[in-house]
């Protein structure tokens, strides 16, 4: 833990904006570098410029291969295209522009030269391949509509990212993902001269270059999604804060149309974020799951007289949500998915299909193990990443599909699908819906539910591991544990596979009656990450996780 975790980032924790956006254009990346290659994990490939792994050349070279992808995949219809407030997505945003005029791609960008949050490019991806079909929205055929999505989400101030959403709507999954980033480190090694591009205010007149509005678009639907009129009713008091992101003009639009007693916190913009307190290691993080990246609203909320009824912070591209009430502070993510589960499935969407599945990650709480069969509902486990929730969301047989990073999204109140990525504007203002509808806040839920279901208690710690046991833990089978309990548990389950959808989760899960842990290798550091969970204790908690290193271990050996 940084010992100023949590406080106000001093001059010394910002980046220099000049710095950082010259080295994007000054800086070459070596083709031949496993660092400075294009690597697409979960949300795309992200970066810094300063270290040569998100430069000019990365996004020409990516923009290029997601060109030939799309028309490989016979997508011929519009790219809409957005960006957050990170201060190299402009600059990325602008050479993607270039490379995809020049290729006669018709690109939808903001009608405001403003930010775009992930889930408002999802939501048009799937409007405009809805418009076209006669039965929900159209995966196959002419005139589909994809995306584009310039953004590191959380990263700090210095990391650039850029994500590749197809014609379903949400994250590409890895087969994609995987031949779009082996044919841009192609070109990398080819050299990027001989990717077409023409000159921005080329770009921006184009013929094939059109003005969408985001920011309507998203905020006009959003009543076939929430009761915003049951929240204006109830008056209920809402700070909003956008974290310096994408959202920060929405929020003010979603309130003023609707009515609201909605309040920006902050919607000061700054690339540096001078404004933000330091996340748990001392970086500048903007992740709203986080109590030090948090500190400044949960320190406004604290006390016997909170200025809101509910607060509600979201990360750079606004994907994520942390959820902050007056009893009980910033709710940890997996408390919050499962109030909202329980609120969505237990009667506030009647119109839901009955067989509409609850999807998870398989590193979110067993919480919501025991809400889904409380319910009566199927559980649908998945592998870590919001890609494997696509499918079931544009089908309706998932209702909401959540992971444990504070990223969800769920139907529409008529069970159609809503967004394929997630939203998270949509679980803030469902849980002003929560406190509109039930006069009681999410934190107070979830108290319900522990009584029902038991206290639990969640932690994810790192351990040591080199490359080479990365790559064997990642390739583990069921039969390398050999261990027949855990932290004093028999042992239930062994997991190589997710039981959702049995696709690999890369990793190992092991369950016992009150507790399980699993271990995935880490894509960026020599570490791999445990999540462990206890319904005893934290003292067990702590027995789990150690027992999970041991047995990691003997796996590896």
């Amino acid at each position: 833990m940084h010992p100023r975790a949590g406080t106000l980032a001093l001059e010394e924790d910002l980046i220099d904006v000049d710095k950082v956006v010259g080295a994007y254009y000054d800086h070459s990346p070596d083709p031949e570098d496993p660092a400075q290659k294009v690597v697409f994990g979960t949300s795309g490939h992200r970066g810094s410029s300063l270290d040569r792994a998100f430069n000019e050349a990365h996004i020409v070279a990516i923009t290029a291969a997601i060109v030939e992808y799309r028309r490989a995949q016979g997508t011929d219809g519009p790219l809409f295209i957005g960006r957050d407030t990170h201060a190299l997505s402009l600059p990325a945003w602008q050479t993607a522009l270039e490379v995809l005029a020049a290729a006669d791609v018709t690109v939808m960008v903001d009608a405001r030269d403003s930010y775009t949050p992930t889930p408002a490019v999802s939501q048009s991806i799937l409007l405009h391949n809805e418009a076209t079909s006669e039965d929900g929205v159209r995966l196959t055929g002419p005139g589909l509509a994809d995306g584009i999505v310039v953004t590191p989400s959380h990263n700090p101030p210095r990391d650039g990212g850029f994500k590749y959403n197809p014609p379903h709507g949400g994250p590409a999954d890895s087969d994609a993902t995987g031949w779009i980033a082996d044919r841009a480190n192609e070109i990398l090694r080819t050299g990027i001269g001989a990717v077409r591009r023409v000159k921005l205010e080329d770009a921006l007149a184009a013929e094939t270059t059109h003005r969408h509005d985001f920011l309507t678009t998203y905020v006009d639907d959003l009543p076939n999604v929430i009761d915003l009129e049951a929240i204006r009713a109830a008056g209920v008091r809402i700070g909003a804060d956008p974290l310096g992101g994408a959202a920060v003009e929405y929020w003010g639009a979603i309130g003023e149309r609707y009515g609201l007693d909605l309040t920006v916190v902050n919607p000061q913009v700054d690339p540096r974020w001078a404004f933000m307190t330091l996340d748990w290691d001392g970086k500048i993080r903007m992740d709203c799951s986080s109590p030090y990246a948090m500190a400044s609203l949960v320190e406004r909320m604290a006390g016997g007289d909170a200025p809101f009824d509910i607060a509600t912070g979201n990360d750079a591209d606004s994907d994520r949500h942390g959820i902050v009430t007056p009893d009980a502070g910033l709710m940890n993510p997996n408390h919050y998915l499962a109030v909202a589960i329980q609120y969505l499935f237990g009667g506030a969407r009647p119109a839901w299909p009955q067989g509409a599945a609850i999807g998870k990650t398989l590193v979110s709480s067993a919480l919501i193990d025991r809400v889904a069969a409380g319910l009566g509902r199927r559980l649908l486990e998945v592998p870590v990443g919001f890609k494997w929730f696509v499918p079931g969301l544009l089908s309706g047989e998932v209702g909401f599909g959540g992971e444990e990073s504070a990223g969800a999204s769920f139907l529409r109140r008529d069970g159609r699908v809503w967004s394929t990525d997630k939203d998270g504007l949509l679980l803030a203002l469902l849980a002003s819906e929560i406190v509109a509808t039930t006069g009681r806040s999410p934190s107070e839920h979830h108290a319900d539910l522990v009584t029902k279901y038991g206290e639990s208690w969640y932690a994810r710690v790192d351990a040591a591991a080199s490359r080479e046991e990365k790559a064997k833990l990642g390739a583990l089978s069921a039969d390398a544990v050999k261990s027949t309990s855990l932290a004093g548990q028999d042992i239930t389950e062994a997991l190589v596979a997710a039981p959702g959808n049995g696709a690999k989760i890369g990793g190992l899960k092991v369950t016992t009656v009150d507790a399980w842990f699993a271990a995935r290798p880490s894509g960026t550091e020599d570490v791999y990450k445990i999540y462990a969970e206890s319904f005893v204790s934290a003292t067990h908690l702590e027995r789990v996780q150690a027992a999970a290193k041991e047995l990691v271990g003997e796996a590896l050996a």
